[in-house]
């Protein structure tokens, strides 16, 4: 696969959060082939260009892209909410090492920080709750609970921890939770993607369905903003709250309506 055309002088950033909103497995079409033709007109008619903004590692948004037949490449791809990636001439997506380098050293140093912090939150979780303590590499940390209700409840309980240590947060979507860098998040990613493509927040665009989309949403770092049916509340209320659009069709068939309705 290869991406379209190259859009040689770009005038809008588009930004999907994937799985909940781009994708959805359920469906007879994953990500709908409605989405793929509004993408190629707006690259036509709007000079776009898109890409995934998602909590996949790299390797799990390629098995992503195979398994939904995308018939042609997203033109960056944001991964672990944070990791930058661009395909090269031959379809292979290539990290952009100025951000990821900077971006995995300041995590790893902040990490070292909030060992003791983190020893306590473990403690708490695994103490009160049946959620799981994770540590991955790349990851440093994380949690999954049994359910969403658990989350909510560990969510409450580890903010004042986690306030203790400048630098720390964490990224939440349904029952997943990771610790990272608040500097280094799905928002602050995408505002350092439009700063490579000379664009701003006026002319970016961003979707998505949950908790870890709360900053590519904001204000900071996209003009226009989304989210499907199927959002969570929180994200409604986002978008809401920002006269952004909320629209009525759920996941892809919902990105297709809220492309249509800004960009007719």
């Amino acid at each position: 696969m290869r991406t379209l055309d190259a859009c040689l002088k770009p005038e809008w950033l588009l930004s999907f959060d994937f799985d909940g909103t781009l994708h959805y497995p359920v469906d007879d079409e994953p990500v709908p082939v409605a989405f793929f033709e509004t993408i190629r007109n707006l690259r036509e008619t709007h000079n776009a260009v898109w890409g995934i903004n998602t909590g996949r590692s790299m390797p799990h948004v390629v098995e992503g892209l195979s398994e939904s037949k995308f018939p042609f490449l997203p033109d960056w791809v944001i991964a672990r909410e944070r990791e930058i990636f661009f395909p090269n001439a031959f379809g292979r997506f290539q990290p952009y090492q100025e951000w990821n380098v900077r971006c995995e050293k300041d995590i790893h140093q902040l990490f070292k920080k909030a060992g003791k912090t983190l020893k306590k939150i473990r403690k708490l979780v695994e103490e009160h709750t049946g959620a799981q303590y994770i540590e991955l590499d790349g990851d440093p940390a994380g949690l999954i609970s049994r359910t969403e209700e658990e989350m909510e409840w560990i969510v409450d309980r580890i903010a004042p921890l986690v306030s203790e240590v400048p630098d720390l947060s964490w990224q939440r979507n349904s029952i997943y939770l990771r610790f990272g860098h608040k500097n280094y998040q799905k928002g602050t990613t995408l505002s350092e993607i439009a700063r490579i493509y000379q664009l701003d927040t006026a002319r970016t665009f961003a979707m998505g369905d949950s908790h870890n989309d709360v900053e590519m949403l904001s204000e900071n770092h996209s003009d226009r903003a989304a989210c499907p049916a199927n959002a969570v509340d929180e994200i409604r209320e986002l978008i809401e709250s920002r006269h952004g659009y909320v629209a009525k069709a759920a996941h892809g068939n919902g990105v297709v309506e809220a492309l249509r309705m800004f960009f007719a």
